[in-house]
C-alpha cells in the first residue's frame, strides 16, 4: 500500500468544497490515515515547498498558502499517488482533463484548489511535514482493502 498527502488549499475550504473533494477519494477506495484543518504558518509553508524558494512565484504561493484554512489529508491505497494525481488533474486547469477537481473548479493555475504529492517518496515526505506520528491512523481496514484480501 502506498501513502500520499493531498491539500485541500483555502480557496477550495472557502468555497465549501471540502466535502465533494474527499469524496472523490473515498469513492476511489482510498483510506483516510490522517485529516485535520489548519491554517499554516509560513515555516511550514516553506518546509513544504523548499524546492520552490527563490522561484518568482514563490512569494504569492507562501501568501496564498497561508491565507486561510486548509484541510490536510494523508491517504492510503493501492497506486494511489498516481491515482489521486489523475483525479486531481493537472496542475494548470486550463490543461486539466474535464471531470479532474481542477478542471470542474479552478479557473487560474495559482489557485488550483488542492495539492497532491507527486511520487511516494514526496508523500511521506509531505504527510511528516503535516502530520504527528499519532495523528496517522493505519490500524483499521476500510471496505476496499477487505474486498482486496477477499479476493486473495
Amino acid at each position: 500500500m502506498e501513502k500520499t498527502f493531498v491539500a485541500i488549499k483555502p480557496d477550495g475550504v472557502k468555497r465549501a468544497l471540502v466535502g465533494e473533494l474527499i469524496n472523490r477519494f473515498e469513492r476511489k477506495g482510498y483510506k483516510i490515515i490522517g485529516l485535520k484543518l489548519i491554517i499554516p504558518t509560513q515555516e511550514l509553508v516553506k518546509e513544504h515547498y523548499k524546492e520552490h524558494i527563490g522561484k518568482p512565484f514563490y512569494p504569492r504561493l507562501l501568501k496564498y498558502f497561508t491565507s486561510g484554512p486548509l484541510v490536510a489529508v494523508a491517504l492510503e491505497g493501492i497506486n494511489v499517488v498516481s491515482g489521486v494525481r489523475q483525479i486531481v488533474g493537472a496542475t494548470n486547469p486550463d490543461k486539466a482533463e474535464v471531470g479532474t477537481i481542477r478542471a470542474d473548479y479552478s479557473q487560474v493555475m495559482e489557485q488550483n484548489i488542492v495539492h497532491a504529492s507527486d511520487s511516494v517518496e514526496s508523500g511521506l515526505r509531505e504527510i511528516g511535514i503535516w502530520f504527528k506520528q499519532e495523528e496517522i491512523f493505519e490500524n483499521w481496514k476500510n471496505l476496499s482493502q477487505i474486498l482486496i484480501e477477499e479476493m486473495q
